[in-house]
């Protein structure tokens, strides 16, 4: 498959020839925040390195600390040096970093957006950026609305019917808290935006592994016809990290696990594996699916949560050898915390494939060891040729998303030899010994196809609307309950032993990780 077959349709002009970014300037709220240095302006830098940047084009960085343009330069040409996945060449670096500029105002400031219109307008003139803008907001939610309405008010945000030219707001997760939340969010951003300005994103979505679901599954014939409840026993997906809380006490402490990773990055993984074959591959059918598929799963009966939905917060334990301290002596956290560091939970989706095909989902903090893998378990075959003792492992797919991005297939073999011994193996796929390069960043995939006005792979507002209707009654019901004995679990470990229990109820295991 060449590299256009692998792009969406959207990335392409009529004749199939690929489009040419357009010029524009990339604004970024919050340019002194981690994120603009340890993964934004690297990524720019590479695409730029990767002939994916438009040739005019500019980034300004907005933040609230004085700082001059050459400042601001040499604190993210140490960033990239530090960052960048690729090599970085002085030459190339030096030309890079001269189209970066620094912007100093007050998010809520009047006068900062009054100003910042000129400063934009010159560097038009100057760059030939066609007064095209994207307005990554790299800033707190509660930021996003009061951000967007200076934009609109100082004339920063254009009408979407505008043909001349565009623009267009990146916003980070969290869209909201819980469904009321999200409501009202939504209802503030449009009022100075249309739905189509708004890129709402979710750097899984950018990852390689998650945007090859859907090649794997509907160009390969062989996979996409067992791909249902008549082959599929289970469906597991993993997302574990080995890292605490870091310093971001504050921020767990209103959030918690499943706001955090669970209600976005691992809702939009389970809505790829599992929806139904678009119409095409245009943003719109793609994002129709995915909408179809989270509006299916089953909510809970208020009896129901207790049983299918499980959390914990991690204890003392030991993580790679080294002893770690429990959530609750993390700094800025409450020593009597009731906020979960880890949930799994088992789901049902009521359509015509998945019919009867649980679902099993989990999510933690200082667990073994950093992974996100997706495993589709298959049935075992009728026990006639091999008794279950002899033929113990279920055909599997895993994909692996982080680290070590590929794709497994598990199968059993017969052992050589004069016994009839039977022992899995497997058939692997990894993307950077097969292919002989990195992986592009997420984040870089995503901040070009914002460029490109390709929002295939940013959540649409129906997507975290249906996937907060489902959250939101387990979060009120755990806001009631105080942590027992039995929710701790040992740092170090897969969670609390309730998540096994989810499991074995039903005859079934983790897959190991």
């Amino acid at each position: 498959m060449s590299e256009k077959e692998k792009l969406p349709e959207g990335l392409f002009n009529e004749s199939g020839n690929e489009k040419t970014p357009n010029p524009c300037i990339l604004v970024i709220f919050g340019a002194s925040g981690d994120l603009t240095g340890k993964k934004l302006i690297p990524a720019l830098y590479n695409l730029m390195d990767d002939g994916l940047l438009p040739a005019n084009f500019v980034c300004v960085g907005f933040a609230r600390r004085e700082k001059t343009h050459e400042e601001f330069r040499a604190e993210m040409t140490e960033h990239i040096k530090k960052y960048s996945r690729t090599k970085t060449e002085a030459k190339e670096l030096e030309a890079f970093t001269e189209k970066l500029f620094y912007f100093a105002s007050n998010f809520d400031d009047d006068n900062g957006y009054k100003n910042l219109a000129p400063f934009l307008e010159d560097l038009d003139k100057k760059y030939g950026t066609m007064g095209n803008r994207v307005y990554y907001l790299s800033v707190q939610p509660t930021y996003f609305s009061p951000i967007t309405e200076k934009l609109q008010q100082n004339g920063l945000i254009y009408d979407d019917h505008d043909d001349s030219r565009f623009s267009r707001v990146i916003i980070e997760k969290p869209f909201g808290r819980d469904l009321n939340s999200a409501l009202d969010l939504q209802s503030e951003m449009t009022k100075n935006l249309a739905e189509n300005q708004i890129y709402r994103i979710d750097h899984y979505l950018g990852k390689e592994t998650v945007q090859n679901l859907l090649v794997f599954r509907f160009s390969n014939a062989i996979f996409e016809g067992l791909w249902n409840n008549r082959y599929v026993d289970n469906i597991q997906i993993t997302v574990g990290e080995s890292i605490g809380i870091e310093s971001r006490g504050d921020f767990y402490e209103s959030a918690g696990l499943v706001r955090d990773i669970i209600q976005n990055h691992l809702m939009q993984v389970l809505s790829l594996v599992t929806m139904e074959p678009p119409s095409s591959l245009s943003a719109d059918s793609i994002r129709e699916e995915k909408v179809k598929l989270v509006s299916a799963i089953r909510h809970y009966k208020e009896n129901e949560i207790d049983q299918f939905a499980i959390r914990g917060q991690y204890k003392e334990g030991f993580v790679d050898g080294e002893a770690v301290k429990a959530y609750r002596q993390e700094e800025k956290v409450n020593p009597e915390s009731n906020v979960e560091t880890f949930a799994a939970m088992r789901l049902s989706i009521d359509n015509w494939r998945w019919a009867g095909v649980p679902i099993y989902i989990r999510a933690g903090k200082r667990l073994p060891k950093r992974t996100t893998e997706i495993c589709v378990m298959f049935k075992r075959p009728p026990g006639i040729l091999f008794n279950k003792d002899e033929f113990n492992a279920p055909n599997c797919f895993i994909f692996r998303i982080q680290p070590n991005e590929g794709i497994s297939i598990a199968c059993n073999s017969k052992v050589p030899g004069t016994a009839n011994i039977i022992q899995p193996v497997t058939m692997d796929f990894q993307y950077d010994n097969f292919f002989g390069k990195s992986v592009p960043e997420a984040y870089e995939r995503l901040i070009h196809d914002c460029i490109m006005g390709d929002n295939t792979l940013f959540a649409h507002v129906d997507e975290s609307i249906y996937s907060w209707k489902f959250i939101t009654p387990i979060i009120e019901r755990w806001q009631e309950k105080t942590f027992q004995e039995e929710d701790f679990y040992n740092a170090g470990s897969w969670g609390p032993i309730a998540s096994e229990m989810l499991l074995r109820n039903e005859g079934r295991k983790w897959k190991m990780v």
